[in-house]
């Protein structure tokens, strides 16, 4: 449910940094020169797990051929970037990795490349940081990338020594994400029938949109040894409540979460550019969107799942927002579990919450899905000329991220 945050002033010397933050939606609707502008975003096809068409790319061959085809598409000047900060979860040397790409892809070894890792929000944090640092006048134009290859670099099982072990919230904070799905539903009530409900509707919605070709415009196609990837592989056609019924569950014996009603493992990235409207209309660069803030928080890590109840308040008070102002929102499906107790808690109308489909449908690369939500949503609201989106997820060990974006793309 929601409640009330104490909104905190900015430094002084940062106020006007700041000056979208914390006025409502008519204010964030202004334009202004020093905005944090989204001049670039598109995502690759999304690929399954082990069987699909990125199956056997790895992280660094990914990121080339999307640094490429993103040149080849805007014309731009790979000199002009200033930062690359890509995030990612779990392949090993992600920085050696990731530099490799871009220098290979044409992007000049002056440019300065990072990588983070805030888990399933990785992709967001890639675009805070970017933003960040455009915002401050430390760059006036970066790139923020999310990629993820779950097949050849699935989640390691953490270690930690009986020492911290003994904490009990420190133990929580390691398992497996399956079992606080379970503890999500068990402590809040959510009965298997209603995951597989919501389930579902992540299934249709993403089935129909395939079928329609949406995907199309969000997506960047890649050229990969000789073939040119452009479609998702992930979404299953003709599920119905009855085929998700019948399956067993996942992660306990006599749990809930099933493979049909928890987030998919899958392959992919997305990449946004970031710079300042003044700089964007100097250049002729078209604006997309503007990044407004973000909001990272922790929760209880038994009950990692339910964090985007407590990160959508905290990011709708610093910009002055009620929920009615939000147009559409990207929430992430970890687990019908959580997803579903979300959705209830949050009181917002389910036909603006992941329109196309979310993460159970399309699968949730983890690097990957922070960074893909703000492109799918932002496609999203110049469909329907709308202007805010939303964006937010739970984070793995108990934290979550959110944040809020204007459209400024027309139909």
């Amino acid at each position: 449910m929601f409640t009330r945050l104490i909104a905190r002033r900015p430094p002084q010397g940062l106020a006007r940094a700041y000056a979208t933050q914390a006025r409502g939606r008519s204010e964030l609707l202004v334009k202004r020169p020093d905005d944090v502008v989204i001049t670039f975003a598109k995502r690759t096809a999304l690929g399954r797990a082990r069987k699909g068409q990125l199956a056997d790319v790895p992280v660094d061959e990914l990121l080339h051929a999307l640094f490429k085809a993103t040149f080849a598409k805007t014309k731009l000047d790979p000199a002009k970037i200033e930062d690359i900060c890509v995030g990612t979860c779990h392949p090993p040397s992600p920085l050696y990795v990731s530099r490799a790409a871009a220098i290979a892809a044409g992007i000049p070894v002056e440019v300065p490349i990072s990588t983070v890792n805030r888990l399933c929000s990785s992709g967001l944090q890639a675009i805070a940081t970017i933003a960040n640092s455009v915002r401050t006048q430390q760059i006036g134009l970066g790139m923020a990338v999310g990629v993820e290859s779950m097949t050849l670099h699935p989640r390691p099982t953490p270690e930690i020594v009986s020492g911290v072990s003994e904490n009990a919230q420190a133990h929580d904070c390691v398992q497996p994400m399956g079992w606080t799905s379970e503890m999500v539903a068990r402590a809040y009530d959510v009965p298997r029938q209603k995951q597989d409900e919501y389930a579902l509707i992540s299934h249709t919605r993403a089935a129909k949109s395939i079928k329609s070709g949406i995907f199309s415009e969000e997506i960047l196609p890649l050229e990969i040894r000789g073939k040119v990837i452009s479609v998702d592989d992930t979404v299953r056609p003709g599920v119905t409540l009855e085929s998700l019924a019948s399956l067993k569950p996942a992660f306990m014996e006599d749990g809930a979460s099933t493979a049909g009603n928890s987030s998919g493992i899958g392959d992919g990235a997305a990449l946004c550019i970031l710079t300042t409207r003044a700089r964007a209309e100097k250049e002729g660069l078209e604006v997309l969107g503007k990044y407004v803030t973000s909001s990272f928080v922790g929760v209880e890590p038994r009950y990692m799942g339910i964090a985007p109840v407590a990160a959508i308040p905290k990011v709708l008070e610093k910009t002055g927002l009620q929920k009615e102002d939000v147009d559409v929102w990207e929430i992430n499906e970890a687990f019908a579990s959580q997803f579903a107790y979300c959705v209830e808690q949050l009181q917002v109308p389910i036909d603006k919450i992941n329109p196309n489909g979310g993460s159970i449908a399309l699968t949730h690369p983890l690097g990957m899905t922070g960074t893909r939500q703000v492109v799918t949503g932002l496609a999203e609201l110049k469909r329907r000329g709308a202007d805010i989106l939303c964006t937010s997820m739970c984070i793995g060990s108990g934290m979550g991220g959110a944040a809020i974006f204007v459209n400024e793309a027309r139909p």
